[in-house]
């Protein structure tokens, strides 16, 4: 066995998983990690056991004896966990190494993630070379991700590599790209740790790694923060800076993705975009505009260039004070000098089509709660997409449909009326969206089992309405495709 097999043996053996932790420290402890502050976690440790040891050290980032320490790893040892770089001989932790777990249509996955410590643990601000261990935006990306069997994929600046094992469920082989000589070392890791043997990792900048290749499925949360630039002492981290100009870096992945995918190939990506003369959105559809690209892009925030820079600045370690402050007028005036009074953070989604021009360009604003198995969802809305394009009216009036398992009809009634005042269609999962409905469209789709047309449908709510068949199916027939479109239907 490997030292690393060795590491996964003793990890598994002190039952070192999610849901142990949770029970090892309580809810509120794990609360309170989640804020920041570990004290309650700590507090909580009753005992030394292998577990214990494994997440005060590599959870909590605080050392702990040597022996307790060559006691949690009976198969590697210190000594081995001295040689991968894990701990010093002291029992000082030197990475940041967590079990992860998720669940997805092949099952419970369960996996450990290196990656370098954070500010908690070293009690400072975080260097530029850092290695981001799994957080919000990368769950976000994993959670996105369609997972429909490709021969290869690309992610695109790995990081710690959590996007290249997950491509690595539906892929025969996986390309890890990432500049960072240290993230490549520590994605490796993981990979090797995890028993994951169908990952590649290059290093270099953007698509160089892979010029000339091409792929079925490209995921990338790319450095896209928005950092000043040719300022001296400006900090600029690896993991989320790109070095290029305002919202660059994501222009330019846009832009230039087509070339790496296969006919029917798919690129999904995180960004920034920004506000200024224009609407962030409309600058997203302009870099879309001259590629031969489907998109679907989804707004989920928006920021002031205040809270923008409140909230990079933080995320690398620095505390208010003088330092936080200096930083903070240069972010104002990167944006003051360029006109950008506000930032979008969203999903795009692209993809080459088999064969013509794009047919889908969307670009909207959503900020409801998000469901779960969110990469199904939206390959079930491209599926859909794909079906409305190669249907005209007459075949959609031919065509039965069902009301999705996960929506309900929310009526609202002014006090006392027979009638309702707003009638609303409401997803249970995927983007959670609401549908408004009007009373013709309301009673076609109530009758929508996959028992009648939409046709038959239509001409008996046209009789029980007494009105003209023609032109209620005419008026229902857009919004009941838009319906289909977006996952109602």
């Amino acid at each position: 066995m490997t030292a690393l097999a060795d590491l996964a043996a003793d990890l598994a053996s002190a039952n070192f998983t999610v849901d142990a932790l949770a029970a090892l420290w309580g809810a509120d402890a794990a609360s309170a990690l989640d804020r920041g502050h570990r004290v309650p976690a700590l507090r909580s440790i009753a005992s030394t056991t292998p577990l214990s040891t494994l997440a005060r050290v590599f959870v909590l980032g605080m050392p702990a004896p040597a022996a307790d320490v060559d006691a949690a790893l009976p198969t590697l040892g210190l000594s081995g966990a001295v040689r991968l770089g894990l701990v010093s001989a002291e029992g000082i932790p030197l990475v940041d190494l967590r079990p992860y777990s998720f669940v997805d249509e092949r099952g419970i996955v369960n996996w450990w993630i290196v990656s370098d410590l954070g500010e908690l643990a070293l009690g400072t601000a975080i260097p530029e070379n850092h290695v981001l261990g799994v957080g919000g935006a990368s769950i976000t990306l994993s959670g996105l991700m369609i997972t429909q069997p490709v021969a290869r994929a690309l992610d695109l600046g790995t990081g710690c590599g959590i996007q290249a094992l997950h491509a690595a469920r539906h892929a025969e082989q996986v390309i890890a790209t990432d500049i960072s000589a240290r993230a490549l070392e520590l994605a490796a890791m993981t990979a090797e740790l995890n028993g994951i043997t169908t990952i590649e990792f290059r290093r270099g900048n953007l698509f160089e790694p892979v010029a000339g290749e091409r792929f079925g499925h490209i995921v990338s949360n790319p450095p896209f923060v928005i950092t000043p630039r040719g300022l001296d002492n400006m900090p600029a981290y690896d993991y989320r800076d790109g070095g290029m100009v305002g919202d660059g870096i994501v222009e330019f992945v846009v832009k230039n993705v087509e070339a790496m995918l296969i006919p029917g190939g798919v690129a999904q990506l995180l960004g920034n975009w920004e506000y200024g003369a224009g609407d962030g959105l409309a600058r997203v559809e302009q870099w879309v505009r001259f590629t031969g690209l489907d998109a679907w892009v989804i707004e989920r925030e928006r920021q002031t260039v205040e809270q923008y820079a409140e909230t990079w600045i933080r995320d690398g370690g620095t505390l208010p004070g003088p330092e936080f402050d200096r930083l903070y007028a240069a972010w104002l005036d990167d944006f003051e000098t360029r006109g950008v009074t506000g930032v979008g953070f969203g999903y795009i989604t692209l993809r080459r089509p088999v064969t013509g021009g794009p047919t889908l360009r969307r670009f909207e604003r959503l900020d409801t709660p998000l469901g779960d198995s969110l990469g199904t969802h939206i390959a079930e809305l491209l599926a859909a997409h794909d079906w409305l394009q190669s249907v005209d009216d007459a075949a959609f009036a031919r065509a039965t449909l069902t009301v999705a398992p996960d929506v309900t009809e929310q009526r609202h009634y002014w006090p006392g009326d027979e009638h309702p005042t707003v009638m609303d269609l409401r997803q249970g999962s995927g983007f959670s969206r609401t549908a408004p409905l009007g009373t013709a469209l309301a009673a076609v789709v109530g009758a929508c089992d996959g028992t009648l047309t939409v046709g038959a449908i239509c001409g008996a709510v046209a009789q029980l309405l007494e009105v003209d068949e023609t032109e209620l199916t005419a008026e229902v027939i857009p919004p009941l495709r838009e319906l289909v479109l977006t996952g109602f239907l």
